[in-house]
């Protein structure tokens, strides 16, 4: 293995949350005066830490989301995920491979913790993240650091956390965002286009479109 430590984005790349979070974001948004479709909640928000939403939502209308907001959707996703949340397709076995490799790997999520956990825990890949590494987790979240990707500050804390410089790691991203962040921290960065066009990853080191090729890939 070329890398000393693996960083995944979480939403799109190990569980399936994408389709459900940006149905549930632009129909709420919509409910809220903000009209917006799955295709702009996807083009415009997905990736992004929570923050974004509302500056963007203050510029384009010069209203402020409601102060509940951020609990209100997450309640929202957190009972669609109980429902419906799946990891995404190969992603059980590319992690046996990664991890029977001996390779280090670890989480950073625009996401909260709590998102984290929630998806983790219904989809089984809490056994492979619930383990210590070497600052005492595994799982980083946005709300460790200041500002969200596309800034690199979460990729530098978790390599930092992790004891990893940012010129060993590969990071795994399916949003322009993520993979600018990554760039920005001086890491490569793999793309995962099942769901993204490859065009919009257009900066990534790699592109592949399944989880089975990514072990292949790293080495």
């Amino acid at each position: 293995m070329r890398y000393d430590l693996v960083i995944f984005d979480n939403d799109g790349v190990l569980v399936d949350s994408e389709p459900i979070s940006n149905t549930i974001l632009a129909g709420y948004l919509t409910e809220l005066g903000h009209p917006t479709s799955y295709e702009e909640s996807i083009r415009d928000y997905m990736g992004s830490a929570m923050h974004r939403i509302h500056e963007l939502a203050l510029e384009r209308t010069g209203q402020r989301l409601p102060a509940d907001f951020d609990d209100a959707f997450h309640a929202r996703v957190f009972a669609a995920f109980e429902r419906e949340l799946e990891p995404v397709a190969g992603v059980m076995e590319m992690l046996e491979r990664v991890t029977s490799e001996g390779v280090s790997y670890c989480v950073a999520s625009s996401g909260s913790h709590e998102r984290i956990r929630v998806g983790h825990r219904k989809t089984g890949l809490d056994r492979y993240f619930t383990q210590e590494g070497p600052g005492g987790t595994r799982i980083f979240s946005s709300q460790d650091v200041g500002r969200g990707k596309p800034a690199p500050d979460l990729f530098l804390y978790a390599a930092e956390q992790m004891g990893v410089p940012p010129e060993r790691c590969a990071v795994i991203e399916d949003s322009p965002l993520g993979v600018q962040a990554a760039i920005t921290a001086g890491m490569d960065v793999f793309g995962f286009t099942a769901m993204t066009p490859p065009e919009r990853l257009a900066g990534a080191t790699v592109l592949f479109s399944e989880m089975a090729e990514l072990p292949k890939l790293l080495a």
